[in-house]
């Protein structure tokens, strides 16, 4: 069991005050940005080799914190070594529209060097992408160059048993053989607007789904998506850069606009015997998940419906392509169905499921046309982390101990039994090998930057990967003496429900009164609230004098069904009126300025500032709101139909209306700073000059700040310069 005793947990805690400096050392905005990352150094892309000697992950550098080398740690010794070095192999070369997009929706659009890599089966070599072409390392240091092409290669990835290497070029499945012979397309017709293997882009920005092939397990067959998006409008997307703009005419499907075609095949390697799968006479459907029976002798298809109330689960004959239902999820009245990753065919033929049928998200198992409930309660299982098919156990992350803490459990398939593995107190991610022997762990809490260790399936720590402690010559330990630490409560709305808050304070002084930095997203598929390593800018915040809050509204997640679904054609509604709740608590505080509460949030979180701005005049005595959707009508199917419906010029118009920020743009009375990136494929710059045009319109005044060549997420100094200026100039940091 990885739990300690009170005791221990008390001695490292004063360990850790030994190691603090003698004098607190505040935070500046240039050293947040700088490298190292504050947080100490954070491996990505964790994983086990297939015989679990080595453990490899992707390094940042501690010169340039945003580029990742490939390293590898000899299990045994626990010695590290380099596998490849990015800036000595990699060209440097710029990368094609269509990965830097890839890499966008998966939110590592900074990152430079290696992003991912990819095991060989028999764990002799690993592939390696790096500069828009592929690489193959071997564990002797040698690395071998497989492509050299202007267009580059998406979504590469070595075949189940080794011998193949695949990969999309110029919108079509590419194949080769790994002994010998040259890579060569096996789809007959991408081009224009037809992509084979590929997602679209709905499947990479909400369904958390990022191919669009996938090899059988015996490698005889791959099942590979084909779509069409003639269908879809196109948006005139301009990436207005420092030196000159760049036009690209995007397909973006907006709410209530067609989405693209979608067909599915099965063929051989060679592209030869190519059969279509019959996903049934609806061509307006989602293609959620795809995968594999263990045997090779079935592949699994989950279909959504175009309103997301309807999910089934095909088993597909892949030498036919026939289908058949094996069992349908159906959203309750006012809801939705969400998607979720856990979906393992057994070797028994039985399917590991996640439903939200009873009102909670838990695991259950179909087997012989019947689905049994593996856990239940007032929690949330977040995902299966492995399984270990023989000894019939499930490993999954949960919140089984309290929604702000998230943890590892083990369930046993035959009693049912759930047993905690990870210690109270963190908020806790993990990963398995194939047979969910050993696990990767990793862990933070408020006082604790992430560290990861690996632990074996009774939950016990057995090494450290990354202990990271903030001891002499950490990078946050100079400031560990100032560091803020967070407090966390819940308060009651007017209508009974129970909302969970974050706040971090400076030192208080007997009769001052603070200004707040009331932070939010409040959209759904987020919890912002929960025991675990802050950002350093809240720690800044709090240096200079603010009080920094964080409320997460109904419409969040990890609450339970009912807890999400107050939003059901009715955004910017229920979320709105719980921070005004948390406004109100902020207020009643005696150490709170009420005249000096300032609210920020980004995304959901900038269009939930606008909102909050236009219904509650003059409670906030200033508002941020970046990339803000302003209009749900601009923004993309699969996510806004949802929860808004899939007509807004119909039967859902006053719902989508009602939602709507620019209408109400002149109800905006108190100081407002929009701010955009230029080159947003997300959420669209349309929205930014929608409601800039409305609050010009009305003579409303406003500030603005756009983003020569940034996409969605803006991690750059200058954001937080202007934001501090704006605040400073209507807020200011001083107690008074």
């Amino acid at each position: 069991m990885l739990r300690t005793s009170l005791a221990a947990l008390a001695a490292s805690v004063a360990l850790l005050s030994m190691t603090a400096p003698a004098h607190a050392e505040d935070l500046t905005l240039g050293r947040i940005f700088a490298s190292p990352d504050l947080a100490g150094e954070q491996p990505r892309a964790l994983r086990l080799s297939p015989d679990g000697r080595l453990l490899t992950s992707l390094r940042p550098r501690a010169e340039e914190k945003d580029r990742f080398d490939l390293w590898a740690m000899d299990t045994a010794t626990g010695q590290w070594r380099m596998l490849v070095d990015s800036k000595k192999v990699g060209t440097g070369a710029e990368l094609s529209e269509a990965e830097k997009m890839q890499r966008e929706r998966a939110r590592i659009g900074s990152q430079r060097g290696i992003v991912a890599y990819q095991w060989s089966s028999d764990g002799k070599s690993i592939l390696v992408p790096l500069d828009g072409d592929l690489y193959l390392a071997t564990l002797d240091g040698k690395v071998t160059r497989l492509t050299d092409t202007p267009e580059g290669e998406l979504n590469p990835m070595v075949s189940t048993r080794g011998r193949y290497l695949s990969f999309v070029r110029n919108q079509n499945l590419h194949v080769a053989d790994l002994n010998g012979g040259a890579a060569r397309s096996i789809t007959p017709d991408g081009a224009g607007t037809v992509y084979w293997g590929e997602a679209e882009f709905v499947a990479q920005e909400e369904m958390d789904r990022t191919t669009g092939y996938w090899w059988s397990p015996d490698e005889s067959r791959i099942a590979v998506q084909r779509f069409d998006e003639a269908p879809v409008g196109i948006v005139t997307r301009a990436a207005i850069g420092a030196e000159g703009t760049r036009v690209f005419e995007q397909r973006y499907p907006a709410a209530g606009t067609p989405n693209v075609l979608i067909d599915l095949f099965v063929m051989s390697p060679d592209g030869s015997g190519s059969v279509k799968v019959d996903l049934g006479t609806d061509r307006d459907i989602y293609l959620a998940r795809v995968r594999w029976a263990p045997d090779g002798k079935t592949l699994y298809v989950q279909r959504q419906n175009r309103a997301q109330t309807v999910l089934d689960v095909l088993a597909i004959d892949p030498a036919t392509g026939a289908s058949k239902v094996l069992f349908t999820e159906k959203a309750g009245p006012k809801s939705w169905i969400n998607l979720s990753n856990v979906f393992t065919p057994m070797k028994d033929g039985s399917i590991l499921w996640w439903s939200e049928r009873d009102g909670h998200g838990h695991l259950y198992r179909f087997a012989g046309g019947k689905m049994t409930q593996l856990t239940r309660g007032d929690w949330e299982v977040a995902g299966v982390n492995g399984v270990d098919q023989a000894a019939g156990k499930v490993f999954f992350n949960g919140n089984k101990d309290g929604v702000l803490e998230r943890h590892v459990y083990a369930l046993d398939l035959k009693s049912l039994a759930v047993t905690r593995l990870t210690e109270a107190g963190w908020w806790n991610n993990a990963t398995a090998d194939d047979g969910a022997k050993r696990f990767i762990v990793t862990r933070s809490n408020p006082g604790q930057p992430p560290q990861t260790y690996l632990a074996d399936a009774s939950g016990k720590r057995t090494a450290w990967i990354n202990e990271n402690a903030i001891a002499a010559g950490h990078p946050y330990h100079r400031y560990l003496d100032s560091h803020a630490t967070p407090r966390f409560g819940q308060l009651t709305t007017k209508d009974g429900a129970t909302l969970h808050w974050e706040m971090l304070t400076p030192k208080l002084e007997a009769g001052k009164k603070y200004p707040v930095f009331f932070e939010h997203y409040g959209g759904p598929h987020n919890q912002s609230v929960s025991r675990n390593w802050g950002a350093p800018l809240h720690q800044y915040l709090v240096d200079r004098g603010y009080i920094v809050f964080i409320l997460d509204n109904r419409g969040s997640a990890n609450r339970g069904k009912a807890f999400e679904d107050t939003i059901y054609r009715a955004m910017g509604g229920i979320e709105v009126r719980d921070q005004l709740a948390g406004a109100d608590y902020l207020k009643g505080l005696d150490y709170v300025d009420p005249k000096r509460i300032a609210t920020y949030g980004w995304s959901y979180g900038g269009y939930m500032t606008l909102k909050m701005l236009q219904a509650n005049p003059g409670v906030y005595a200033a508002g941020i709101a970046g990339a803000p959707v302003t209009k749900w009508e601009l923004y993309d199917t699969h996510y806004t139909e949802r929860y808004m419906g899939t007509d807004p010029r119909g039967r859902d118009a006053k719902a989508y209306a009602a939602a709507n920020t620019i209408d109400d743009a002149a109800k905006i009375k108190d100081p407002l700073l929009i701010i955009h990136g230029m080159a947003d494929d997300n959420v669209v710059l349309d929205n930014t000059t929608a409601m800039a045009a409305k609050l010009q319109a009305t003579n409303t005044p406003f500030e603005m700040m756009l983003y020569p060549g940034k996409t969605h997420a803006i991690r750059d100094i200058h954001v937080w310069t202007t934001i501090l200026d704006f605040l400073d100039r209507h807020v200011g940091a001083a107690p008074k």
